[in-house]
């Protein structure tokens, strides 16, 4: 081994060190289970997005899910899930140049008490997408584009629920 590759090496691991040191001396630290506020959920309904719900609920937190709404302290009941395309923009021929795709959520989640944790809320998320009829990929680009709207409001979900607090009817 040359003098030059052993201070390469010996270059790289001080680097990692010193990488290492700086990711532990700011605080970072792998995110773990959130604490949900409840021990059981049941998230009625078959659907992709529910299907996903119920899998980043079980790895991503304390609670389990449960099939049958009566064994659960918590219900998710998820009223409305719709997908639109809007046009955004036409060319001068009149062929549309820009889509707006638009993904809605209306949910609330209730306690097996009384009350609700999550009052009824309406999530609405977009993306931009351009489009040319020549281009034979545009429709997989756009279910991508649905899937991550769906994974990132299944990300917000997740968080809402972590913060989320016991409340009684007359509260919210």
């Amino acid at each position: 081994m040359s003098r030059g590759t052993r201070l390469k090496t010996a270059l790289r691991a001080l680097f990692i060190c010193l990488l290492a040191a700086t990711l532990a001396a700011c605080g970072f630290k792998l995110r773990g289970p959130q604490t949900l506020p409840f021990d059981t959920i049941a998230v009625p309904g078959v659907t992709t997005l529910r299907t996903e719900i119920k899998r980043a609920i079980q790895t991503q937190s304390n609670a389990k899910v449960v099939e049958n709404v009566n064994d659960a302290d918590a219900v998710l009941d998820i009223s409305r899930e719709a997908s639109e395309k809007v046009i955004l923009s036409l060319t001068t021929r009149g062929r549309v140049r820009e889509y707006q795709l638009r993904y809605l959520v209306s949910y609330r989640v209730t306690r097996k008490q009384g009350g609700v944790y999550v009052p009824p809320t309406t999530v609405l998320l977009t993306r931009d997408i351009t489009f040319n009829d020549e281009i034979l990929a545009k429709e997989t680009e756009e279910q991508q584009l649905y899937a991550e709207m769906r994974a990132d409001f299944v990300q917000q979900l997740m968080r809402r629920l972590a913060a989320a607090k016991p409340l009684l009817p007359d509260e919210y």
